[in-house]
């Protein structure tokens, strides 16, 4: 059975100089290659998401350093990278009645095609009613691929 479910990586950081340097100098170290990234800032901290090629190595070498981390899991679809492939996407989500939490892009991962990662509310259910709709699901494999 094809495991859709992928690792991401989620580290707390402090909005201070060096910091996300930090994280990606602790990666760099354990041989971990990022695949897809996103930061979101407040005024006193901000949450790094990643998606790599070593998951389990990326988490155990960032907890080493003292990061506050968390592993939670997304999904990855891939989508027509045209005017309106996204929105057809969310179009079925919303038909779908599944709640997106939060989504950012891999750049460039496959001609022909962009691919979107989202941490649904719930996963499982998410699998489930867009593999039966069609939409192509990318397996954590592939970010050990590219």
């Amino acid at each position: 059975m094809a495991n859709y479910k992928i690792t991401q990586i989620s580290v707390f950081i402090e909005n201070k100089k060096g910091r996300f340097y930090n994280v990606t100098k602790t990666l760099k170290k354990a041989g971990v290659n990022i695949r897809a990234m996103s930061l979101a800032d407040t005024m006193d901290f901000g949450i790094l998401r990643f998606v790599m090629d070593k998951p389990k190595e990326a988490y155990d070498a960032l907890l080493d350093e003292d990061f506050i981390v968390k592993r939670n899991e997304v999904l990855a679809i891939a989508i027509k990278d045209e005017s309106g492939g996204l929105s057809e996407l969310l179009k079925t989500v919303s038909d779908l009645d599944l709640n997106i939490e939060y989504m950012y892009t891999f750049v460039n991962a496959l001609e022909g095609k962009a691919v979107m990662l989202f941490k649904f509310e719930d996963i499982d259910l998410a699998i489930e009613k867009l593999s039966e709709e069609g939409i192509e699901l990318l397996e954590e494999e592939f970010f050990r691929r590219v």
